[in-house]
């Protein structure tokens, strides 16, 4: 069990590292580079900006309960 959550963990963070650099910040950020910027006229970037948000806050509800779960199982093993 440890072992999952360890991986679990590992690609929740590299998924939420990516997740966080598509965001679209002052300056534009990388979703732009994957037609954030081109569609925005067109109204659908609103619509890919919100569910990129949705799969960071699912991303990070998930790696949060990785650490809570390692956190716990580790307490009790050690």
């Amino acid at each position: 069990m440890v072992t999952f959550l360890s991986i679990l963990l590992s690609l929740t963070s590299i998924l939420l590292i990516v997740l966080v650099l598509l965001h679209k910040g002052k300056g534009g950020g990388l979703s732009t580079m994957f037609g954030g910027g081109v569609s925005s006229s067109l109204g659908g970037s609103a619509v890919v900006e919100k569910n990129l948000d949705r799969l960071t806050i699912v991303c990070g509800l998930i790696w949060a309960v990785c650490i809570i779960a390692l956190g716990l199982l580790l307490k009790q093993t050690g």
